[in-house]
C-alpha cells in the first residue's frame, strides 16, 4: 500500500510541474497592447471642437434606377429589325387631335377580380351582408343622439364609408367584397357603441 501512495505522489508532482511549465510558457507568450500614441491636433480644431458629434445630416447613397427591360417585338418579316431598318413608330393619323392621341396611350382601368361563387354561396354572402349592414346602421342610429369626441367622429366616418362601399360592391354583384366591407362596418359600429 505504501508503494501505491508513493506512485500517486509522483504522478501528482509530475502533473503539478507540467502545469507550472505550461502556465509559465503561456505567460511568456502573452500579447501586450502597445501604449496609445497621441495624434497631432487637427488644423481646424478651433472651428470644430472634439466634443461635437459627427455630421448626421448625411443621407445614404441612392441606387440608380434600372430601366425596365422591354422585350423585342416579334418581327413579321426577316427585314423588320435590322441595323439599316429601325422599327416603325406608331403615328396618329393626320386628322386626329392631340386628345385622341393621348387617349390611345392611356391605360384602361384595372378589372375587378372577384371569386366565382356558387348560387348558394352568393345567397349566403348576400344574407350576411344585409345582416351586417342592418346591425351597423342600427348602431349608428343609436349613437346618433350622443355627443362624439374626435375618435368617435372618426369611427362614424369610417363606418359610413364602409357601408357606402359595401352597397356599391353589392350593386356590382361582388358579394364577397360587399360582405367583407359590411362586416368591417359592423365591427367598427360595435366598437363605437362600446366607447360610450
Amino acid at each position: 500500500m505504501p508503494r501505491r501512495s508513493q506512485n500517486i505522489r509522483v504522478v501528482l508532482f509530475c502533473l503539478a510541474g507540467a502545469l507550472s511549465l505550461t502556465v509559465a510558457g503561456c505567460a511568456r507568450n502573452s500579447v501586450h497592447a502597445a501604449a496609445p500614441v497621441a495624434a497631432p491636433p487637427a488644423a481646424n480644431a478651433a472651428a470644430r471642437p472634439m466634443t461635437t458629434a459627427p455630421d448626421t445630416d448625411a443621407k445614404p447613397p441612392v441606387e440608380a434606377a434600372k430601366p425596365p427591360v422591354i422585350p423585342a417585338p416579334q418581327a413579321s418579316s426577316e427585314a423588320a429589325l435590322t441595323p439599316g431598318n429601325p422599327p416603325a413608330l406608331h403615328k396618329p393619323a393626320a386628322g386626329s387631335s392631340a386628345a385622341e392621341a393621348g387617349s390611345e396611350t392611356a391605360r384602361p382601368a384595372a378589372p375587378l377580380i372577384s371569386p366565382e361563387l356558387s348560387p348558394g354561396d352568393e345567397a349566403a354572402y348576400e344574407r350576411k351582408t344585409a345582416e351586417d349592414t342592418r346591425v351597423a346602421e342600427r348602431n349608428l342610429h343609436e349613437a346618433g343622439g350622443k355627443q362624439w369626441n374626435d375618435t368617435q367622429r372618426d369611427l362614424v366616418e369610417k363606418i359610413r364609408s364602409f357601408l357606402g362601399q359595401s352597397r356599391e360592391a353589392s350593386r356590382d354583384g361582388d358579394w364577397a367584397r360587399a360582405q367583407n366591407l359590411a362586416q368591417k362596418a359592423r365591427l367598427l359600429s360595435a366598437e363605437l357603441i362600446a366607447s360610450f
